[in-house]
């Protein structure tokens, strides 16, 4: 978030809305880099002789590096600048690509996937605000809304598909689909050729912007927080069982080893996501939550019985009413938190709130794979789906009985 006495007045520059679309596309890159992996997990497990348990550990593993590099450097950009931690983010991005590249060793997989967190933690808060500081001089903000909301969810879902399709149609499926990731980050080159303004005007070092995010709910919000947080990781626990096991649930549960399906799965989970994020800013704060608590649990059990039937048409519907939950689920449960929060302590409210949905990315996900290895795939399913469906109806629950604001 920035500090507004610092921000730099563009009301001058006239170009803005190529600047931000410029912005936006790097945004797209780098996160479609993050999700490169998701349909080629089935080539590495057979590699390397890896265990869904492991799979799901790897997955694990970027959700850290995000957090964490969110919880410190979060508000870098506020202190350097926008334009300096979206370089770094693709650096990191490429970083993470050429470690793939080089080698599929486990220990090399961790690394790389961490690598990949750290450039999705630094883009994400720094691209967001530069998005909308170059479309403020234009009125857009709304605008700006719909491009980071669509960079974020539309670049993760890109990510699978174009692995996916590589995989099965280019040689060598674990190096050219992050070739083509990294070849994505090129225009990077454009940032300095468009003279791309900065936004923040007073900077004053690395060394401010680096430090550890506090953490805490003030007592009087603390239950309609508590309703957003377990929305929030219960979408991020449909969000990271569907993307780390797609390869498992396709190849066991729907006998199809096609790893352009799974990425095409994928990808229609995020753009779900992506179209009901942007759908949900016509509703109050309190629909979307509930229309997306609603659709969650709807979308898990159809994706179980998607996997007792063998059916990938039924497993399409269950990824796509999953997705439209996830969607109208997270963007109202994190706009709930901003406004519920105290000026003063908006950040670290915040900062609790991505806490709690990146919990969904580790530790449900994780059991999942303890379960796929130790029982079944079928098992895991109708545990997600009896998990998210509890956490759905407590979040529900609590959220119908906070009156609507106003």
């Amino acid at each position: 978030m920035s500090r507004e006495s610092g921000t730099v007045d563009l009301s001058g520059v006239r170009p803005a809305s190529r600047h931000s679309l410029l912005v936006t596309y790097l945004f797209t890159a780098v996160m479609v880099s993050t999700t490169l992996p998701t349909p080629l997990y089935a080539i590495y497990s057979a590699r390397l002789s890896l265990s869904p348990l492991t799979v799901t550990v790897i997955y694990a593993v970027y959700a850290v590096g995000v957090l964490g590099t969110l919880q410190v450097f979060g508000r870098l950009s506020d202190h350097v600048g926008r334009r300096a931690v979206v370089l770094a983010a693709i650096a990191f991005s490429a970083l993470s690509g050429l470690v793939f590249v080089t080698t599929d060793s486990l220990v090399w997989l961790f690394v790389g996937r961490f690598i990949s967190g750290i450039s999705a933690g630094l883009v994400t808060g720094a691209a967001t605000a530069y998005i909308g500081e170059l479309e403020a001089p234009r009125g857009e903000r709304s605008r700006a809304g719909v491009l980071a909301t669509v960079a974020n969810m539309g670049g993760l879902g890109l990510g699978p598909l174009i692995a996916g399709v590589l995989a099965d149609h280019a040689p060598d499926p674990t190096v050219v689909p992050y070739l083509a990731g990294m070849a994505l980050l090129l225009p990077v080159v454009l940032l300095p050729l468009f003279r791309t303004p900065e936004t923040v005007g007073e900077r004053d070092g690395v060394r401010a912007g680096i430090s550890l995010q506090r953490v805490g709910v003030p007592a009087q919000i603390r239950t309609p927080f508590l309703a957003a947080a377990i929305a929030g990781l219960a979408s991020f626990a449909l969000l990271g069982f569907t993307t780390a096991l797609a390869g498992q649930v396709l190849a066991v549960g729907l006998h199809d080893r096609s790893h352009q399906t799974a990425g095409v799965v994928a990808f229609l989970l995020f753009a779900a996501a992506a179209a009901a994020q942007v759908a949900a800013g016509r509703l109050s704060e309190r629909t979307g939550t509930i229309v997306g608590l609603s659709a969650l649990p709807v979308g898990t059990v159809v994706i179980v019985v998607a996997v007792a039937a063998s059916s990938l048409p039924v497993l399409i519907v269950g990824v796509l009413v999953g997705g439209v939950g996830v969607g109208f689920a997270f963007r109202a449960s994190l706009a709930t938190v901003a406004g519920i929060a105290p000026p003063e302590r908006r950040g670290e409210v915040i900062s609790a709130f991505f806490i709690a949905a990146y919990i969904g990315l580790t530790i449900p996900v994780v059991a999942a794979g303890v379960l796929v290895t130790t029982t079944s795939l079928l098992t895991a399913a109708v545990a997600l789906a009896v998990f998210i469906a509890v956490l759905a109806a407590g979040a529900a629950v609590i959220a119908l009985r906070r009156r609507p604001a106003g």
